[in-house]
């Protein structure tokens, strides 16, 4: 009743709704709402109200570290004068100028991506860190992270994603970890593990008025608390999604000449890869939202496999 009830309050013909599978945006000419949905999928809780209002408050702090005019702050909800949920209150962006539209378009061009991965970098290289953080990035750590994606994802085995891609991604990561784990554990203690952004795919990224990135991942430390080159490993999968493979590899050239990152090269089909799978798997829960209608779950589904495939095609290189 609690979600229906705030679709009535915020919802009217001149309201644009846009659901993820954790939350619901909507989106009016002069100001943007976005809820949380009562949801808990293990790896993102908020399964109550004060849960959600905390997350609120978070994603506001945090993305105003990459995007601060457009976080406006947290509203409650009332009906009849009691509060029955949070949104996070935002300026509405010029979405036509996102970066994913942009390429669909084939307007980018190489100067929108050196601004891109100027903004990324620099922020990369503030970004906090300190032993608590860094102890996310360790092998240990992050692994909990793709044997999560295993687990959530096994069930859609024969329908987003096959068994064969399944256990050879799978295979892979292990390896990976075999093979390289080392590495990992050394950049940790280095300090290449940061408080990043998380989320760092196309729709994300504005260029209006410079450039703004937001909405970044608030709800689960160990999805940002990562090595840099996982962060920038999103961008450089999602445009390679997109069909974009020459901005990808300007924008790792970008990306690797102004971090001076001998390592990113080995890392970044590994963390390509775990992003792909990620994205598939938000996909595949999105595949089976009873919020959305059936052919929006079947456009999820499809979207799903599509990234799966990226995903093996990514574990090959290693």
């Amino acid at each position: 009743m609690g979600l229906e009830r705030v679709f009535e309050l915020l919802r009217d013909e001149n309201t644009e709704v846009v659901q993820t599978h954790i939350s619901v945006v909507f989106i009016k000419r002069d100001v943007v709402y976005k809820v949380k949905k009562p949801v808990n999928f293990g790896f993102v809780d908020f399964s109550t109200l004060e849960k959600r209002r905390f997350y609120c408050e978070e994603e506001v702090r945090l993305n105003r570290r990459l995007c601060p005019d457009m976080y406006l702050g947290v509203e409650p909800i009332e009906d009849g004068g009691v509060v029955i949920e949070y949104a996070v209150k935002m300026r509405p962006l010029p979405m036509e100028r996102s970066l994913k539209n942009m390429v669909k378009r084939k307007a980018v061009e190489g100067q929108h991506i050196q601004r891109v991965v100027e903004k990324i970098a620099n922020f990369h290289k503030t970004a906090e860190t300190n032993p608590q953080i860094q102890e996310f990035g360790r092998v240990r750590n992050f692994r909990r992270n793709t044997d999560e994606n295993f687990e959530q994802t096994e069930r859609f085995v024969g329908s987003t994603i096959d068994r064969e891609t399944f256990d050879f991604v799978k295979a892979q990561t292990e390896r990976f970890y075999t093979l390289h784990g080392d590495l990992l554990d050394r950049r940790a203690e280095q300090g290449f593990v940061r408080d990043c952004h998380g989320d760092l795919h196309c729709d994300h990224i504005v260029l209006a008025d410079g450039v703004c990135i937001f909405d970044c991942i608030e709800f689960n430390q160990r999805f940002r608390f990562i090595d840099i080159a996982c962060d920038i490993a999103f961008l450089l999968m999602d445009l390679d999604y997109l069909g974009a493979r020459e901005l990808a590899a300007l924008a790792q050239r970008l990306y690797a000449d102004i971090m001076g990152d001998s390592d990113l090269e080995l890392l970044l089909p590994f963390f390509k890869c775990y992003r792909a799978y990620v994205r598939g798997k938000v996909n595949s829960l999105m595949g089976v939202d009873e919020n959305i209608t059936e052919a929006q779950r079947e456009r999820h589904r499809e979207e799903a496999r599509r990234y799966f495939e990226l995903a093996r095609e990514y574990a090959c290189q290693w």
